[in-house]
């Protein structure tokens, strides 16, 4: 077939196929979702962000092409292009841009990360995550009907997602994050770290990563940005 002038070339239908993934649970969480790409070295970044953990979620993916680009789509029209376009040729045709939201003007850094000691492993990560969703389902059925309210829910959903994990500054939310969006598998070898750059905190995994700025870092706060690796 022919290429448009911009498209998206994958190094193989796999890389095109778990691009496709993320953005359908990343639209789960934002039907008018957009994201940020950005591309160079043969490699594609996506950040995207699902506003019910508020962070920022990113993916990569290994293009057979070196192109360079950083523009702002829809995650519905690239996926739907995804969809029609990649399967069995790898190659997505670019939709028009669009006008960026806030948090994709603040992005991670690109270099200068640290990796810290104190995270859990995946196994341990994953007992949290059951304990804490098993604590919010238990203190919300034992709300009294007069406070059964929405601004309730929040304050307990806050209390359990803002608590750090190990002996880090992450918070529980961007473990939730990581495994909603398919970041956390249950494997008990999963690897899994946490780096820091600045008032950024990245939490990485296989599949992608959970950045966000850790308390004191000033600007959007909790702000969280996945960086994903292929």
């Amino acid at each position: 077939m022919t290429v448009p002038v911009r498209s998206l070339r994958f190094a193989d239908a796999r890389e095109a196929a778990d691009l496709a993934a993320f953005l359908g649970r990343l639209l789960h969480y934002d039907r008018a979702a957009a994201v940020r790409l950005q591309a160079g070295g043969g490699a594609l970044a996506v950040f995207g962000r699902p506003p019910s953990f508020e962070v920022l979620a990113i993916r990569t993916a290994r293009l057979s092409r070196d192109p360079d680009f950083d523009v702002t789509v829809s995650a519905g029209e690239l996926l739907e292009a995804l969809d029609t376009e990649a399967a069995g040729e790898a190659v997505c045709p670019l939709p028009d841009s669009v006008t960026g939201p806030p948090w994709a003007g603040l992005l991670p850094p690109r270099g200068g990360w640290q990796e810290r000691p104190g995270l859990p492993g995946p196994v341990d990560l994953r007992t949290r995550l059951t304990d804490a969703v098993a604590e919010f389902r238990s203190r919300d059925a034992a709300l009294p009907e007069d406070r059964r309210t929405r601004a309730e829910r929040d304050l307990i959903g806050h209390d359990i997602w803002s608590r750090t994990v190990g002996d880090t500054e992450l918070p529980l939310r961007a473990v939730h994050a990581a495994q909603s969006l398919g970041f956390l598998r249950p494997a008990p070898d999963f690897p899994v770290a946490l780096f820091t750059a600045g008032a950024w905190l990245r939490l990485r995994t296989p599949f992608g990563s959970i950045a966000l700025r850790g308390a004191g870092g000033g600007g959007l706060g909790a702000l969280a940005v996945t960086v994903g690796t292929a």
